[in-house]
C-alpha cells in the first residue's frame, strides 16, 4: 500500500505522540489520600514549607492561573475539610470559618496585558488587564483594572518601571503575565510573576 511521503510523517508524529502519553501515564504518582485544595489551604497558610506536599500545592496553584484556562487559585469548594461545605465550580463555599476566608481573600491576582506602542510622535496604549478576586460568598471573578492604577508591589513584583507606564514614551512594549501574592498565618507575604 502506497502512502505519501505527508501521511508517513503524520503516522510518525500520531504514534511518537501516543508512545509519549503512554509513558506519561505509567509515570504518573498515584493519586493523594487528600485533596489537592485542602493542601493548598494549609500549605498557603503555612507559608508554604519545604515538603513534597506543600511543593505540590504550590505547582497545581501556579498551574492554575497559568493561561490557558486561567482557574482560581484556591478552590476551597473542592476541600471538604470535614466539614459539609456546599458551592458550586466557581466558589460559593457557604458557612467558611473566618480564619478559613482570610486566607482566601488575602490571595490578589493580577492577570496583566499592558502594551505601548509609539508612531509619529504618539503613543498608543493598550490595557486589558483584570484583577481576580474572591467575594464574600467566596465566587471567584474577573474585573477589569488599569495597570496604571496597581499598586507598587505589582511593579516591584513585576520588574516593571511605574515611571515607564506613566510617561507613556513607548518604552513598554509588551507587559504579560499573571501576579499572585498571597499572606501566612504570619501576615508574611509571598508573590509570583509568571510572565508567559
Amino acid at each position: 500500500m502506497y502512502r505519501a511521503p505527508g501521511q508517513i510523517k503524520k503516522t510518525r508524529r500520531r504514534t511518537l505522540w501516543a508512545a509519549g502519553l503512554a509513558a506519561l501515564s505509567l509515570s504518573a504518582p498515584p493519586a493523594k489520600a487528600y485533596p489537592i485544595d485542602c493542601a493548598i489551604l494549609l500549605c498557603l497558610a503555612g507559608g508554604f514549607p519545604a515538603s513534597a506536599e506543600c511543593g505540590a500545592a504550590k505547582a497545581e496553584m501556579i498551574r492554575r492561573i497559568t493561561p490557558w484556562p486561567i482557574e482560581p487559585p484556591l478552590q476551597l469548594w473542592n476541600c471538604p475539610m470535614g466539614n459539609p461545605l456546599s458551592g458550586s465550580a466557581t466558589g460559593g463555599v457557604q458557612a467558611l470559618p473566618p480564619e478559613v476566608a482570610r486566607y482566601r481573600d488575602g490571595i490578589e491576582l493580577y492577570h496583566i496585558i499592558y502594551g505601548q506602542r509609539r508612531h509619529d510622535g504618539t503613543t498608543y496604549v493598550t490595557d486589558r488587564s483584570q484583577l481576580g478576586h474572591y467575594d464574600a460568598q467566596g465566587n471567584f471573578s474577573w474585573v477589569p483594572t488599569r495597570i496604571r492604577e496597581a499598586p507598587d508591589w505589582v511593579y516591584a513584583a513585576s520588574g516593571v518601571s511605574r515611571n515607564a507606564v506613566l510617561v507613556e514614551l513607548g518604552s513598554v512594549r509588551l507587559w504579560r503575565g499573571m501576579l499572585l501574592r498571597w499572606r501566612d498565618h504570619q501576615g508574611n507575604i509571598s508573590e509570583e510573576w509568571i510572565r508567559y
